[in-house]
């Protein structure tokens, strides 16, 4: 049987029967709408859905091993952050911070309508779970009560499992510190190759890929633009990430440390076991702060394990199907 070709409003050609689906969903900032494109794996009408999000400088591809194993459970839903991939960029870069992607999430999720939304959040997109956990948690008893006039007691957001992949409520500052060295840099290359080789240098913490591993890693983060391979995402991300002070910071680890004392659903923690982002002290906090929380740590990785190994893929996966 030959595969169906669908293109959906964004204009992309995907296969039905081999690959995803891409789409986009508008969502709004201070400054005015943004698109947020996404891929969407498995069944299209099934209401069980997993939204995988990825780390501050990667896309929602990523995630392709993952969303192919599990594509036949799920909904998989990969999206590309604001800023990265093929979504927009953001008119003002002062919004390219956690309660931003938080609400175009929300948005993403008023789109899929899942009777249970699962998460696997890899370094940034653990942190965007773990603040949407939080505000789905703490607002209804914020809200003035309705009774009969209002929505009832369904809950905002139906959280199932959730993943945090190398990241919790607490960041180390040497990882921290690591990151913003390039986040920012403006760095062209002349070949595809050298790409390939910058991402290797950069993204030791992945831990070990083959040549194609690698290839992978690099193909939706890096663009050929003029004749030079530049990266895929908007620089000018770094300036919020740069103008972070000591005492946000604090206050936003508080905040964290709320939510996940609070979170209410079973959650895995996947911890790099060379990670420099997720200290194993904080990895132990959090298990011991959380009844629903387990962890597992990965040797020979660091930040952050790219669940894309047989292995890793087993792991989430094992973990998101325990009846």
């Amino acid at each position: 049987m030959s595969s169906v070709a669908s293109v959906s409003r964004s204009g992309y050609t995907s296969s039905a029967s081999a690959g995803p689906r891409a789409d986009f969903v508008t969502c709004a900032s201070p400054a005015g709408l943004h698109r947020m494109a996404y891929l969407e794996w498995g069944d299209p009408c099934n209401d069980r859905v997993l939204l995988c999000v990825h780390g501050l400088t990667r896309t929602g591809r990523d995630f392709d091993p993952l969303a192919q194993a599990l594509q036949g459970d799920y909904r998989v839903v990969c999206p590309d952050v604001v800023g990265r991939g093929r979504s927009d960029w953001l008119a003002n870069p002062a919004s390219y911070v956690i309660p931003q992607y938080v609400a175009d999430m929300v948005t993403l999720i008023a789109r899929l309508k899942p009777t249970r939304l699962d998460w696997v959040g890899t370094s940034m997109g653990g942190l965007i779970g773990l603040a949407l956990a939080g505000a789905a948690t703490a607002s209804p008893a914020l809200r003035p009560g309705r009774g009969s006039h209002g929505l009832g007691a369904a809950a905002d957001i139906p959280l199932g499992r959730m993943v945090f992949n190398d990241v919790g409520p607490a960041l180390d500052l040497n990882g921290l510190s690591r990151i913003a060295g390039y986040v920012g840099q403006d760095i062209r290359f002349e070949t595809f190759q050298q790409a390939v080789d910058y991402v290797h240098s950069v993204s030791q913490g992945f831990g070990p890929h083959d040549t194609a591993g690698w290839e992978a890693l690099t193909r939706y983060v890096f663009l050929e633009q003029g004749g030079q391979w530049v990266k895929h995402y908007d620089l000018r991300m770094a300036q919020p990430f740069a103008l972070q002070t000591p005492e946000a910071t604090q206050a936003a680890e508080a905040l964290l440390w709320r939510a996940w004392d609070h979170l209410p659903v079973p959650a895995l923690v996947v911890r790099g076991a060379q990670s420099d982002i997720l200290s194993a002290e904080t990895a132990q906090q959090m298990v011991a702060r959380n009844a629903q929380a387990r962890c597992a740590e990965l040797l020979g990785v660091g930040h952050a394990p790219t669940l894309r190994s047989d292995e890793q893929i087993r792991l989430v996966r094992d973990f998101l199907l325990d009846a």
